[in-house]
């Protein structure tokens, strides 16, 4: 046996013993109480306004997508580590286009809440019960959330059951912020009291500072995700251009090839998610589900 071969196989051994070290139940538990990829993977497409997409329409497609680009880099370099590259980047592209669009929409929410908010509260200073001022929301609340609230009323004037409305609705918004707004209505409604129009206005405030906050912090950092983007694109363009020669792609083909492009591909990933991670404002996880 060679000594790399040896070094390997010793490498990997103090690595497992290293890893046998740490418990795995606590990352488990905390996986499964976040409901895994799928469960993400749901909530975006909710946040993203493709409530009739599944999560396993979005994965098919990444799969076919992935096949498509491949046979057509096949065809155009014939040089098959290329090709897995740019097909596992057009089958991750559905699930960041998802990612994208939600965390957009997110951002526009976040400016509406404070104004769905402030109705509720009009609408429970004037005498309306909660299903009530939150039905009319469905009319006077913003364009945006509309659909989610017609058809909470909807769903109130046929089931009359006001608890379960609430966990459709929160199903149906899938946001952080309205999972709060649903289950602060919903004590207020197991437990009464008269502090409900404090509550929502101390809410509504609360809301737009945050808002306020985040806009400015999100504007002064979004050079640094622009210029990951930027970072981690340039090398694969360059790739492509070389590709559409075919002349000097032959290197690629050899073993030493598919570690290069394999190294390349890794270092691009963890660049990129580094200056994601120190650029990027840390989303709201959905505590109340």
């Amino acid at each position: 046996m060679s000594p790399l071969a040896i070094g390997l196989v010793l490498g990997a051994g103090v690595f497992c013993i290293y890893w046998s070290c740490w418990p795995q139940e606590r990352r488990e538990d905390s996986a499964s109480s976040r409901g895994g990829f799928t469960a993400e993977l749901r909530d975006h497409l909710h946040q993203a306004g493709y409530a009739s997409i599944t999560p396993g329409n979005v994965l098919v497609g990444s799969v076919v997508l992935f096949g498509l680009v491949f046979l057509l880099v096949m065809l155009v370099a014939r040089v098959v580590p290329i090709a897995v590259c740019f097909g596992v980047i057009a089958g991750c592209m559905p699930v960041s286009i998802v990612r994208m669009r939600a965390r957009q929409r997110r951002n526009k929410l976040r400016d509406l809440w404070p104004d769905a908010v402030d109705n509720i509260t009009s609408g429970v200073r004037a005498g309306l019960a909660l299903p009530e001022a939150l039905a009319q929301l469905a009319v006077r609340g913003p364009e945006e959330l509309r659909p989610a609230f017609a058809a909470f009323a909807e769903d109130y004037r046929t089931s009359g059951r006001f608890h379960d409305c609430l966990d459709r609705l929160k199903d149906r918004l899938s946001d952080p912020v309205a999972d709060r707004l649903v289950e602060s209505l919903r004590i207020a409604r197991e437990v009464g009291g008269s502090d409900l129009g404090k509550l929502l206005r101390t809410l509504s405030t609360f809301l737009r500072e945050d808002s306020r906050t985040r806009a400015e912090l999100e504007t002064r950092q979004s050079w640094t995700v622009s210029a990951a983007r930027l970072a981690v694109a340039a090398p694969w363009i360059v790739l492509a251009m070389l590709a559409l020669k075919g002349d000097s792609l032959g290197a690629y083909s050899s073993p030493a090839g598919w570690l290069v492009l394999a190294i390349g591909a890794g270092l691009c990933v963890v660049a990129y998610r580094a200056m994601v991670w120190i650029g990027r404002l840390p989303e709201e996880e959905r505590v109340l589900r």
